[in-house]
């Protein structure tokens, strides 16, 4: 078993080596590999005026789109050197300015209390090594009815690998917890896997109450050339079978129209 702390160390490190492979992927619009995008499903709402925080902002390109569609403020966190240094570089000249910072997402690195309209993260809470902490500090962050909305790649689908023309299952889905994989480009990471009713009832115990469960369908617009062949990881034969992200909307009890005062 791979400690929390150790964890941490490892995907640090790990993110820091590959994070000019992933700079820009899978942000928004997109939730996730070939799933249904912002502009189908509408979750976040008009982003006008909106005091916006992303858990796990990667390279900034999620924070960027949502400058562009009138975020009154922006906020990010990530783990990873690298990737906040991307995101400096690529939030230089939003407006607003961005408000970044290099913390796990297990700790508060100074961020305000009952702040924000709108928190996110895609691709990102996967990685948490406290998900009760996590999802704890995100309804903290959050003002009362403002919503929470995040991606990740769907529990089932690393249960399920292609092998000598068909698809069988390899591990079980009941199996949680962290593991040590040294096979992500060569750099080890510890992946930590927990089943889709553990995010959910995380999120309950919180006090976020869910208003939408997504669990994507193949969106052909996304496919591309390099989804066609069955052995890739994500590929369209795959993501048929089994859907390859989970997309979650959970909002904090409390007068949603309060968010009018923070119009601009």
């Amino acid at each position: 078993m791979v400690s929390s702390t150790d964890a941490l160390r490892i995907n640090r490190a790990g993110w820091n080596h590959v994070a000019p492979r992933f700079y820009g992927g899978t942000a928004l619009p997109e939730y996730g590999p070939m799933a249904p995008t912002e502009d189908v499903l509408q979750l976040l709402g008009s982003l006008r005026g909106a005091r916006i925080l992303e858990v796990g902002c990667g390279s900034g390109h999620s924070l960027r789109y949502a400058a562009e569609h009138g975020a009154g403020e922006i906020w990010g966190l990530d783990l990873s050197s690298a990737q906040i240094a991307f995101a400096t570089d690529v939030l230089r000249d939003t407006q607003p300015a961005a408000r970044l910072f290099e913390s796990p997402m297990e700790e508060n690195p100074g961020l305000p209390a009952g702040h924000f309209d709108l928190v996110f993260s895609i691709f990102g809470l996967g990685w948490t090594t406290d998900l009760p902490r996590t999802f704890g500090l995100i309804a903290e962050y959050l003002r009362p009815g403002g919503c929470f909305v995040f991606s990740g790649e769907h529990p089932i689908f690393a249960c399920v690998t292609h092998d000598n023309g068909r698809f069988v299952v390899t591990q079980s889905y009941q199996d949680e917890g962290p593991r040590l994989h040294d096979s992500w480009s060569g750099v080890p990471i510890v992946i930590q896997y927990r089943k889709l009713s553990t995010f959910l009832n995380e999120l309950v115990r919180a006090g976020l109450a869910i208003e939408r469960l997504v669990e994507s369908e193949v969106n052909p617009a996304l496919a591309t050339e390099y989804h066609a062949d069955p052995a890739r990881w994500y590929s369209t034969a795959r993501a048929e079978l089994v859907p390859t992200t989970f997309i979650v909307k959970a909002c904090k009890p409390g007068n949603r129209q309060e968010r009018q005062t923070y119009q601009v």
